[in-house]
């Protein structure tokens, strides 16, 4: 980013001295007021994830450029949050090519992240991508080698890294050594939802339907809108349309790892780093379990092609060096349980809970607890926001955020190693050293997916 540009945070420096949640007594919207200090923002996806990540940035950036195949998503994005006055493409290229654009948000369907994301880079761009960060883990190789040979800030959208009364206040557990080694961890993402069959219907005017696809192989589009249901309280709720579209893509192996990347790359997320924490830095060793999925497979991919195919239910075990195991599962309790040979806690989005946590009434955190955890780097007290607030000050400084792609990649292969066990059905064990499955020639295969022509990634 260019210092030129950049008048905020130059005194700013957290740490043991600077108080909870705030950055030497400023915010990052102090030092925004000037035009010229205003961060100049290019945008790659303008869904719903992209309008809550910008209304958390708002008070930061200026969006100057927007690429979407859905011309009238881009249309109504501009009128929002850039006043009509930003560029809109229809070809994400256009966005990277920009001298005027700061920093890049991708917030593209999975299938799209590690494409849009290395070029980003590759064209001097500073990124910040929703998770998951790849669809593969040779993508994860990938974007991790060229994040070291540009040196460019790439932060991850797993905002649960950024909210400090919960899982930053659970990982300074961990770090200061109140719950001893741990031994088992659990991931509780709950279940994935199936779908009727999906007709073929004609694709929207303003979709480009081709172009959405992009590095994967051709489908036919569908669509169905299925009927309101009523809520507890009798009042009547249509549900999102049924597609291989917009945000539903979710439920598709063709562009997305279903439940088991969407929520698994926020709470595996957790789970692995509290190991980290607790210095396992060896990956697993073996992964195995079981699943459930709506559809029929054979020779790992979906039999039937006209409804959602990602696994609905699911129960894996993780071995780790050690002994150390981790567990992620659809049936209990939505959050992260971490077992240690001192105690155990439980931390979700709605709570922090267990004998450690109540012994800080008499043992508080050392003051700086906290702050160490988090890299020592500013703190907000609201997880998007201060998730971007961390990543724009990274990038003005050149430092590692807090959801780095070497980090996030640790987890997600976990991610990915269960998707590939849950599609063939069977055990893996895995080399973390080379990040290769052993002895298992069809599921390493499934390490990689080739891109579809026109649409490979310009290295």
């Amino acid at each position: 980013m260019k210092a030129s540009r950049r008048g905020f945070l130059s005194t700013c420096a957290a740490g043991a001295a600077v108080p909870y949640f705030m950055w030497a007594g400023r915010t990052l919207a102090d030092e925004t007021k000037a035009k010229n200090d205003r961060i100049a923002l290019g945008l790659i996806g303008s869904g719903d994830i992209a309008n809550a990540n910008i209304g958390a940035a708002k008070d930061w950036i200026d969006i100057v450029a927007i690429a979407d195949v859905d011309a009238d998503r881009a249309s109504g994005f501009n009128a929002k949050h850039a006043g009509g006055r930003a560029a809109v493409f229809d070809d994400y290229r256009r966005v990277l090519e920009r001298k005027d654009v700061d920093v890049v948000h991708v917030a593209t369907p999975d299938h799209w992240h590690t494409k849009t994301v290395v070029e980003a880079m590759l064209a001097g761009k500073d990124v910040y991508c929703e998770k998951p960060l790849t669809l593969t883990i040779d993508e994860g190789k990938l974007i991790r080698k060229v994040q070291k040979q540009t040196g460019r800030v790439v932060q991850v959208g797993t905002q649960q890294r950024s909210t400090f009364d919960l899982f930053v206040k659970a990982m300074a557990l961990v770090a200061e050594g109140r719950l001893g080694r741990i031994k088992h961890v659990q991931a509780a993402i709950g279940a994935a939802p199936a779908s009727p069959s999906i007709p073929v219907v004609a694709v929207p005017k303003s979709l480009d339907w081709d172009r959405w696809q992009g590095p994967v192989p051709v489908a036919d589009y569908r669509f169905i809108q299925l009927p309101a249901t009523k809520d507890k309280d009798g009042k009547e709720k249509l549900p999102r349309p049924t597609t291989n579209c917009h945000y539903e893509f979710r439920w598709w192996y063709e562009y997305s790892g279903g439940k088991l990347t969407d929520w698994g790359a926020h709470h595996v997320d957790i789970a692995t780093w509290a190991l980290l924490l607790n210095g396992q830095t060896a990956g697993p060793t073996a992964i195995g379990g079981t699943a459930k999925h709506p559809v029929s497979f054979k020779d790992g991919m979906p039999v039937e092609r006209d409804r959602y195919n990602t696994a609905t239910e699911f129960l894996y075990t993780v071995d780790f060096p050690g002994g150390t195991q981790m567990v992620i599962r659809h049936d209990t309790d939505n959050g992260v349980l971490i077992e240690g040979e001192k105690g155990r806690i439980f931390v979700s989005r709605g709570k922090l809970a267990g004998e450690p946590v109540e012994a800080l009434k008499d043992d508080p955190l050392p003051d700086d607890a906290i702050a160490k955890v988090y890299k020592n780097l500013p703190m907000q007290d609201n997880e998007r926001k201060g998730h971007w607030a961390n990543f724009l000050w990274c990038a003005k400084n050149g430092k590692e955020p807090i959801s780095d792609v070497h980090s996030h990649m640790k987890m997600l292969n976990i991610c990915h190693l269960a998707g590939i066990s849950a599609r063939l059905g069977r055990s893996l064990k895995w080399d973390d050293a080379v990040e290769q499955i052993v002895g298992d020639e069809q599921a390493n295969a499934m390490l990689a997916r080739p891109y579809r022509k026109g649409y490979e990634i310009e290295t």
